[in-house]
């Protein structure tokens, strides 16, 4: 991006200003540019993970790694949909982007680029997010500050290496087959995010426009169910099973995941063929589905592919709960 206030940031000439800032980068490997496209990350759609996906499987034996940059917005769906397409991974593809251009002062990309092409050359053969001397399992990463350099986090999911001043890497995920494409997504998925005065008549009207639908339920998978109050979602999950609609339902809460046998509304959703999400990513469930539709037309072979990880996007079982953090004892003043 070039720009700033009181300029919007636009994308810019990218191979002159990489080579201009971080001259550096090309001391740790042999480095071949290549320009997939060129355009803010708010813009990116399936078609555009399509073929990056399949310009990645070719090229990706020719070399030791590879590393994408890439728009922070969209960077954990991008991350979630490659690491879908791309199965058996013989090398390290790795996502960075960051939240000052490359070309200003204070920019955070610099260093993102050198950890992400140290962590090509040395870190797991598989998807990840490279970001702020961390490297993530890229379809278990949010985006979860705007104006803050530690812009990602991996609730549900340890980190894969940290880069301090030392570079340290997990295996990662065990090889599993031979390298494939699954290039196809069906994006008629819509994602719903459940809240407090939702009118059901409008997700009910959306219904004959999609082909599947990630709903983002309260805690453990919540959601109205009382038709006294008049804002009951059982009709949505009734009239998408009438459809052959899959609806799988994931967690606004950012930590462990979805279990829709504890709750009366899960057990709702479930009677009515609902897909448990568990730890899923919102944006994971989305793009998981969306080559779900692809390759998977019959119910139950979606919900198989769902529920089952792929690429290490999901706990198989509940999800653990992380231990609570020590309460600090608050020091009493003294009195005079």
């Amino acid at each position: 991006m070039a720009g700033g206030r009181p300029s919007a940031l636009r994308p810019s000439a990218f191979f002159r200003t990489l080579k201009a800032r971080v001259p550096e980068l090309f001391e740790l490997a042999d480095i071949e540019l290549e320009l997939f496209s060129n355009l803010d990350s708010s813009e990116m759609q399936p078609e555009l993970w399509s073929g990056m996906a399949a310009h990645l499987y070719k090229r990706l034996p020719d070399f030791d790694g590879a590393v994408v940059t890439h728009g922070t917005d969209t960077l954990a769906y991008t991350a979630s949909a490659l690491s879908f397409m791309l199965r058996g991974l013989p090398r390290p593809v790795v996502l960075t982007g960051s939240q000052r251009p490359l070309g200003e002062i204070r920019t955070d990309a610099r260093l993102n680029l050198i950890d992400s092409v140290l962590s090509a050359l040395n870190g797991p053969k598989e998807v990840t997010i490279c970001f702020d001397s961390h490297l993530y399992r890229g379809n278990r990463t949010r985006k979860v500050k705007v104006a803050e350099y530690d812009a990602f986090e991996s609730p549900n999911f340890p980190v894969l290496g940290t880069l301090g001043v030392d570079a340290t890497f997990e295996p990662g995920l065990r090889p599993r087959g031979a390298f494939r494409l699954f290039e196809r997504l069906d994006p008629r998925v819509f994602l719903l995010k459940v809240y407090p005065g939702l009118d059901p008549a409008l997700p009910l009207a959306l219904l004959p426009h999609v082909r599947g639908l990630v709903l983002e339920a309260y805690g453990a998978g919540n959601f109205p169910i009382d038709p006294s109050l008049g804002r009951s979602l059982r009709p949505l999950f009734a009239q998408a099973r009438e459809r052959g609609i899959p609806v799988v339902v994931v967690s606004q809460a950012y930590r462990n995941g979805v279990d829709l046998t504890l709750y009366e509304s899960g057990a709702v959703a479930l009677e009515e063929g609902a897909i448990g999400g568990g730890d899923l990513t919102p944006s994971a469930a989305a793009v998981k589905l969306m080559q779900g539709l692809a390759y998977h037309p019959e119910p139950e072979a979606q919900r198989r592919f769902i529920q089952t990880p792929i690429a290490g996007e999901l706990t198989v079982g509940r999800p653990p709960i992380p231990p609570a953090e020590p309460r600090r004892r608050r020091r009493r003043p003294h009195g005079r």
